[in-house]
C-alpha cells in the first residue's frame, strides 16, 4: 500500500496531522528547490570560508547546532515519516600540524593542514540527517563547503535542514552555498562522483553501489569516504550475562526495524547458552510485536519497513532460507496492515557459509549461529566480505583482549558487552574490507576532509642544499 505522501509535499502539507512540516518552513512546493550547477557556488563560497579563522567557523557551526536542536521535534518527526555538533566545535581549536626538527642548521619542519574545497556528501534514507551532520560539522570547521545529495526518498528532511543551515550563514553574513543541497537520484551521485570540483566525496549506502561511486571517484584521482554495508555479528561467550544479552539484542537486530548498518545480522552463541538465549529472544521478539505502529505515536517500538522494495527483499529472503533448510524460530511473514511492516525474524538451522547468511539483508532477519570455543566464533565473526560492526559479551578478560587484539575482530567497530549499534560521536566510525575503509565523526578522522603540506622555512643566510651538494 503506498504512503500518503511522496516528494511533493502538496500531498500531506495541509493535513493536520503534519502541521510540524510548516514548522521546518516547508510549503508545497519544495521539490527541486536545491537542483542546480552547485560545485561551482559551492567553490565560490569556499573562497571567502577558508580565510575565516578556524575557532570563528567553530562558532558557527555551534549556531548551527543550537537552530537545529531548537527544530529537534519537527525534524525527528520528519525524519520519522520519511524514514518509517559539538565534537565538531571544539576540534575548531584543536586540530593542527607538527614542527619537527630539521637536520639541517637553521631550518624548520612543519606540518601544515589545509581545506580541501568543496566536499560532496550522499547520504541515505535510514540516518537522513545524522550522516549528514557527522560529515559536514568536521568538513566545516575544517574550513571545506559541502554539497549534499540526501536520498531520493528523503527528501524533505534534506531541504528542511538546509533551510535552518542557510538561515544560520545569512545571519553571520556568509554565503548561503557554504552548506548547498541537491536533490535527484542515481544520476546525481554519478555526476558527483564524476566531479572534478568535489576532491571527497563521503557515500554512505549499500556496498554494490558503494563500489560504483568508489572506482568512478578514483578514476579521477579524488578522495573518498566510503561507509558500506555490514554483516554484523554478536558472540555470546558461556560465562555472559544472559540479562545484558537478551536487552542487547532485540535493540541490536530489531531497532529501526533492521535498517542501520550496525544492525546484528548473526548472533553467534556459545553451545552451552544456545537454548537458554533463543528462548529469551523469542520472548522478547512477542514483546516488540504487541508495540509495532506509526513511528509517529510515542508508544511504538517497532515500525515498518522503508519501502515495497525493501518489503520485496524481505519477502524473497524469507523464501531463500526455506529452500535451503533454514527454521523461522519467529516471524517470517509480512504483517497484514497499512504500511510496510514485517514481523522480525528469527532464523536457525543454517550454517555460516550459507549464501543467505553472508549476504546482508537490510531487514529484521537475525541468523542464529552456534559454536563451541570463543576462538571458532570469532573465525565465524571474521568469515563474511564486510566488517562494520561487531560485539562481545563475556566477562573473561582472556577472551576480552583476544577480542580486541589483532587475531581479534577484524571489523572498524569493536565492542565488549554492548550492542554492534549505538555507535558515539567521539569514536571514529567505519569499517574495514567491503565496508569500504573510510572514517566518520571522531578521533583523528577529521584529517580526510584536509590536504597535508609538509613545509621546509630555511631562516638562515646560508643554503644549505640536499646530499651536501655545493655549486662554486
Amino acid at each position: 500500500m503506498a504512503r500518503p505522501f511522496c516528494c511533493d509535499t502538496k500531498f500531506l502539507i495541509e493535513d493536520p496531522k503534519y502541521s510540524f512540516l510548516k514548522e521546518l518552513g516547508l510549503s508545497k512546493c519544495n521539490d527541486g528547490v536545491y537542483n542546480g550547477k552547485w560545485s561551482g557556488k559551492g567553490q565560490a563560497a569556499w573562497d571567502m570560508w577558508a580565510e575565516v579563522p578556524a575557532p570563528k567557523r567553530g562558532e558557527v557551526v555551534r549556531q548551527i547546532g543550537e537552530a537545529l536542536r531548537k527544530k529537534l521535534v519537527p525534524l525527528g518527526k520528519l525524519v520519522s515519516l520519511e524514514m518509517g555538533p559539538d565534537y565538531a566545535v571544539g576540534l575548531s581549536r584543536m586540530y593542527s600540524g607538527s614542527i619537527f626538527p630539521s637536520e639541517r642548521p637553521g631550518h624548520v619542519l612543519l606540518e601544515q593542514w589545509n581545506p580541501l574545497g568543496v566536499i560532496g556528501v550522499i547520504s541515505a534514507f535510514n540516518f537522513p540527517l545524522a550522516v549528514y551532520g557527522w560529515n559536514s560539522a568536521i568538513a566545516m570547521v575544517c574550513g571545506d563547503t559541502v554539497l549534499w545529495k540526501g536520498a531520493s526518498t528523503t527528501p524533505l528532511v534534506s531541504v528542511a535542514t538546509t533551510k535552518v543551515l542557510q538561515e544560520v550563514l545569512e545571519k553571520n553574513q556568509l554565503p548561503g552555498a557554504i552548506c548547498t543541497l541537491c536533490c535527484g537520484g542515481p544520476q546525481v551521485g554519478e555526476a558527483m562522483a564524476r566531479d572534478k570540483r568535489l576532491p571527497l566525496v563521503s557515500f554512505t549506502g549499500s556496498t554494490q553501489i558503494g563500489q560504483q561511486v568508489g572506482v568512478k571517484i578514483q578514476e579521477r584521482f579524488g578522495r573518498s569516504i566510503l561507509e558500506l554495508g555490514g554483516n554484523n555479528a554478536i558472540i555470546v561467550a558461556e560465562d555472559a550475562d544472559l540479562e545484558m544479552v537478551a536487552q542487547s539484542v532485540v535493540f541490536a537486530c530489531v531497532g529501526t526495524a533492521g535498517q542501520r548498518c550496525t544492525t546484528t545480522r548473526r548472533l553467534i552463541l556459545h553451545s552451552k547458552v544456545y537454548d537458554k538465549v533463543l528462548e529469551r529472544m523469542k520472548k522478547s521478539f512477542e514483546q516488540v510485536m504487541k508495540r509495532m505502529g506509526d513511528p509517529l505515536e510515542e508508544s511504538t517500538l517497532y515500525g515498518p519497513l522503508h519501502t515495497q522494495a525493501a518489503v520485496d527483499t524481505y519477502k524473497e529472503a524469507i523464501a531463500q532460507i526455506t529452500k535451503l533448510g533454514g527454521k523461522i524460530e519467529f516471524g517470517g511473514k509480512v504483517v497484514d496492515r497499512p504500511g510496510y511492516f514485517v514481523e522480525p525474524t528469527i532464523v536457525t538451522g543454517l550454517p555460516n557459509d550459507s549464501p543467505v547468511v553472508q549476504t546482508e539483508t537490510f531487514a529484521p532477519i537475525v541468523y542464529v549461529l552456534k559454536v563451541d570455543s570463543v576462538d571458532k566464533a570469532i573465525r565465524v565473526n571474521n568469515s563474511v566480505d564486510q566488517g562494520l560492526s561487531s560485539s562481545i559479551f563475556t566477562k573473561d578478560t582472556t577472551n576480552l583482549f583476544k577480542w580486541i587484539g589483532p587475531k581479534g575482530s577484524d571489523c572498524g567497530i569493536v565492542n565488549v558487552n554492548i550492542p554492534t549499534n549505538g555507535a558515539e560521536i567521539g569514536g571514529a566510525f567505519g569499517g574495514e574490507k567491503e565496508t569500504g575503509g573510510g572514517r566518520e565523526s571522531g578521533s583523528d578522522s577529521w584529517k580526510q576532509y584536509m590536504r597535508r603540506a609538509t613545509i621546509t622555512i630555511n631562516h638562515s643566510s646560508v643554503l644549505t642544499l640536499a646530499q651536501g651538494i655545493k655549486f662554486q
